[in-house]
């Protein structure tokens, strides 16, 4: 899938985060094997750009992502997501990895959201893109 129009925010060799405008969300695609400190790293930098684009809308694409980085997902669920929501988040379309240990870690942080309302689960980028446009 591709996004029309899109800013470049933000750019490391696990993530690239950017702002869609015609749909008005952020698309942050996550890549290769990603750990506890690239993990809370980059979703603290989804979060500045939350805010400062004030743009609540996160498309969280997981396609790209191989392995297991459970070791982040309290982490995930209990510190940064509740820290999204009082910042003003909308809809958080969450695109599952096609690897095993990748959707272990995302079931392990799903878990661990208290208010899981503003998440929805996809397992492709067509279906979540459809969900945020109605959101």
């Amino acid at each position: 899938m591709k996004l029309a129009r899109n800013e470049l925010l933000y750019r490391e060799s696990y993530i690239v985060i950017e702002y869609n405008y015609v749909d008005d969300l952020l698309y942050v695609n996550w890549r290769g094997y990603v750990n506890y400190d690239t993990v809370t790293a980059g979703c603290e930098k989804i979060l500045h750009y939350m805010v400062e684009r004030a743009c609540y809308k996160i498309l969280n694409d997981n396609t790209n992502v191989e392995g297991i980085w459970s070791g982040a997902s309290k982490w995930v669920g209990k510190d940064w997501m509740p820290r999204m929501r009082e910042s003003g988040l909308q809809c958080f379309a969450w695109v599952k990895s096609p690897s095993a240990l990748s959707q272990m870690s995302t079931d392990k942080a799903l878990k661990y959201i208290e208010d899981s309302d503003l998440v929805k689960l996809f397992d492709d980028r067509e279906q979540a893109m459809l969900w945020l446009q109605t959101c």
